[in-house]
């Protein structure tokens, strides 16, 4: 099993930033990368991006690109997701998950990813 904790949602101003934590605990060494995935209100739960323990960093959400960076710590088994220049549509539930599945660039498929944290919520106002 492993846990997943996340940190660093809150309320912030269009043109803001914010920086999300995620610390995960437990088999970690079953696991091959984590990602950051969003749900907004009313929308299905996507991929923003993921970041594999080889040091592999895929941005799949094309609106963030240039605005967020995904970065890790293999020792640590954390990943972050520093958020610049932040949006309105932003806004969402924004989640942490592992992935048991060796698969360099992380996966659109929500259940490819196995362990999840309980999400923190990120408001970006106009």
């Amino acid at each position: 099993q492993v846990q997943i904790l996340e940190s660093g949602g809150g309320l912030v101003q269009a043109g803001g930033s914010l920086r999300l934590s995620c610390i995960a605990s437990g088999d970690t060494f079953s696991t091959y990368g984590m990602g950051w995935f969003r749900q907004p209100p009313g929308k299905e739960r996507e991929l923003v991006a993921d970041y594999n323990w080889s040091g592999e960093r895929t941005y799949r959400t094309d609106s963030v690109k240039g605005r967020f960076t995904i970065s890790g710590d293999n020792v640590e088994s954390a990943v972050y997701l520093q958020m610049n220049s932040l949006k309105p549509e932003d806004t969402a539930v924004y989640y942490c998950a592992a992935r048991r599945i060796d698969r360099p660039g992380g996966s659109p498929i929500v259940s490819d990813y196995e362990y999840w944290g309980q999400g923190t919520q990120v408001t970006v106002s106009s």
